[in-house]
């Protein structure tokens, strides 16, 4: 492997140093856009609420750049590019695998980043831990993950092309294979980023090590990463920024491993009250994972509305126009999102659940003869704007029942979300 394709997160200096150039020519200019990057962006700018006149040098626009990629100054972002390169050729040169030395398995929530560690040059075990715990039951019972393959099965087994007889394996050899890591490893890492779906599954794995530890247990925990489009997860990122990850891990403490025990524990009552308390009171040793909480508890039913945010942010999509739902996942992942979360699978199943309501929130059409799901164009219906501007409450139109981690949403009343208190209430 000597290519190195492009990536968003392969920043190229030199390119950077012209855009830096072009941003520079545009404020002396008067150029609107260029006024407001430095605005958004510089931190003098946005202190003061204006454009202060010494601004106006390359060095101030290259400032304006590193920030836009991520990096709080110019020389951080020629040092990030410069460990990068170094990983590059380190991994080109075929060095000994990184992981060595020690009996390793990397758990991730998926294999998105399988290829790219072996082409990264690790040479450990990887176990994917995938079941999307952010949805569905998660109950504390003995047949918890029967529960799991039932709703899995339902809601993304077409999608996945997988029964559930399949589902069900695919759970139990995750599930068999994270209770015997500790046994079977000396060193173990966790990767996992910031959002609800890894958060949940990382508090189920540390909920595990807290009862059997191994010798050794890493945490890469990404919240970000410099790169020219937005940060969604590990799987974007090119194998020289997993090694920089590698570099950068970080022990799991008892504290954390107690942290995850608790979230695993909260996620599965029938009262959310504790998780969102433990959101609100934050997990020093995991802060990460008290905002995915937070998040999480917001997909509860609003005080209000009665709609979950993303089902409101669904509809807010659709009250500015009519789109497809890939466009609204797209619209979501990338921009209105605050903790992107969602697969492709589970918009199509959130979307599904709405149009099963009693009456609809908006309508869908097929425009041509591609009708695969994303294509299905939707627009919103005057009781859709009801339901968004707090006139009609959602739960009132008889969504399907839902639930959400060990909560069962089936009408009204119901705990829900309230947002001017950041905490859970039942009305």
């Amino acid at each position: 492997m000597t290519d190195r394709p492009a990536s968003p997160f392969r920043i190229n200096l030199e390119q950077q140093r012209k855009r830096a150039k072009d941003l520079l020519k545009g404020l002396r200019a008067g150029d609107a856009d260029a006024q407001q990057r430095f605005r958004v962006q510089h931190p003098k700018a946005v202190a003061q609420g204006a454009m202060p006149d010494d601004l106006a040098r390359l060095s101030e626009a290259q400032l304006v750049i590193a920030r836009e990629l991520g990096l709080p100054s110019w020389p951080k972002l020629k040092a990030h590019v410069e460990a990068m390169d170094n990983a590059w050729d380190r991994i080109i040169s075929g060095d000994a695998a990184v992981d060595r030395g020690m009996a390793t398995l990397h758990i991730r929530c998926g294999s998105d980043i399988a290829p790219s560690l072996r082409q990264a040059g690790f040479a450990g075990d990887f176990l994917e831990y995938s079941d999307p715990l952010c949805q569905g039951p998660v109950l504390d019972a003995p047949d918890w993950l029967e529960r799991r393959a039932d709703f899995l099965a339902e809601s993304y087994g077409e999608g996945v092309g997988r029964n559930r007889a399949q589902i069900a394996s695919d759970l139990a050899a995750a599930e068999a294979g994270l209770r015997s890591a500790a046994e079977r490893y000396e060193r173990i890492i966790l990767w996992f980023e910031h959002d609800s779906y890894d958060q949940l599954i990382l508090a189920r794995c540390l909920a595990q090590f807290a009862e059997a530890a191994p010798a050794r247990l890493d945490l890469v925990s990404a919240a970000g990463y410099p790169g020219a489009m937005r940060f969604i997860g590990l799987g974007q990122l090119p194998p020289e920024a997993l090694r920089l990850l590698w570099d950068a891990r970080a022990p799991v403490s008892e504290d954390a491993l107690q942290a995850g025990r608790a979230v695993w524990d909260a996620l599965r009552a029938p009262d959310p009250r504790p998780l969102a308390g433990l959101a609100a009171a934050g997990i020093p040793a995991l802060p990460q994972l008290g905002a995915a909480l937070r998040r999480h508890c917001q997909e509860l039913p609003w005080t209000g509305t009665g709609l979950s945010l993303t089902e409101r942010l669904i509809l807010e999509l659709l009250a500015e126009r009519p789109r497809t739902v890939g466009e609204a996942y797209a619209a979501l992942m990338m921009e209105r999102e605050p903790l992107p979360w969602l697969t492709d699978l589970m918009i199509r199943s959130i979307v599904e659940a709405m149009k099963a309501a009693r009456a609809p929130v908006f309508t869908g059409a097929f425009a041509g003869e591609d009708r695969h799901w994303p294509q299905e164009r939707l627009t919103m219906t005057p009781l859709g704007r009801a339901v968004l501007a707090g006139e009609v409450d959602w739960l009132s139109l008889h969504p399907p029942a839902r639930w959400l981690g060990g909560v069962q949403i089936a009408g009204a009343p119901c705990w829900r979300w309230d947002a001017a208190t950041a905490s859970v209430v039942e009305c």
